[in-house]
């Protein structure tokens, strides 16, 4: 009777959201020496820079506001802390004084995640079976793939950690990863559980 070689289950891949970058529109302008005065630790200093920054402790996220009214916030781990993070801002400003008509329009630009495959994996061979993909060990010693769907870059290293950037929703990190590590399996890209 001839014996079965199983072939080792491979570990899940996991992913984390390690940043979210958006953008919040008033439509308004801002008096920018109002804030810094009715608002302790913000940062103002128009000669170095145009916008006024605001330093949350929790969530920990900052935002830059700018006269225009619109605003850069970066450091969020999820949308739902992203979304709290500006509703205390907002209201802080209105509890401050500070007058906002209208509702804030919210765009995430940027999903940035890391994650890690469990698995070790073939680059050489990788760059050579996925399309859109460069890779250049003797430059940088991740091979750089941009997928089409959903459309993200990934930076993946042969210990099967990856960073993800360019997503717009927190389940296009998750499909993006999903995706990769199909395709890896399937092309016969990983070499095996990584330790």
């Amino acid at each position: 009777m001839e014996e079965k070689t199983h072939e080792k289950a491979l570990p899940k891949p996991e992913s984390r959201i390690e940043n979210i970058v958006a953008t919040v529109i008033l439509d308004q302008n801002l008096d920018l020496n109002l804030i810094e005065a009715r608002i302790p630790d913000v940062d103002y200093n128009p000669d170095t820079f145009p916008g006024l920054v605001y330093r949350l402790k929790t969530p920990k996220v900052t935002a830059l506001i700018f006269k225009s009214g619109k605003m850069v916030v970066t450091g969020a781990k999820s949308i739902s802390e992203l979304v709290l993070a500006v509703k205390k801002i907002i209201k802080s400003l209105r509890d401050s004084g500070i007058e906002i008509v209208g509702k804030p329009r919210l765009q995430i630009q940027n999903i940035v995640a890391s994650a890690n495959l469990h698995v070790y994996i073939d680059l050489d061979k990788a760059a050579f079976v996925l399309e859109r993909s460069m890779y250049e060990p003797e430059q940088f010693p991740g091979l750089i793939y941009r997928m089409n769907d959903p459309k993200v870059v990934l930076l993946i290293f042969s210990s099967g950690k990856m960073v993800i950037t360019g997503a717009k929703k927190e389940e296009d990190v998750k499909r993006a990863v999903e995706n990769i590590y199909k395709t890896l399996k399937e092309t016969g890209c990983i070499l095996g559980p990584a330790d």
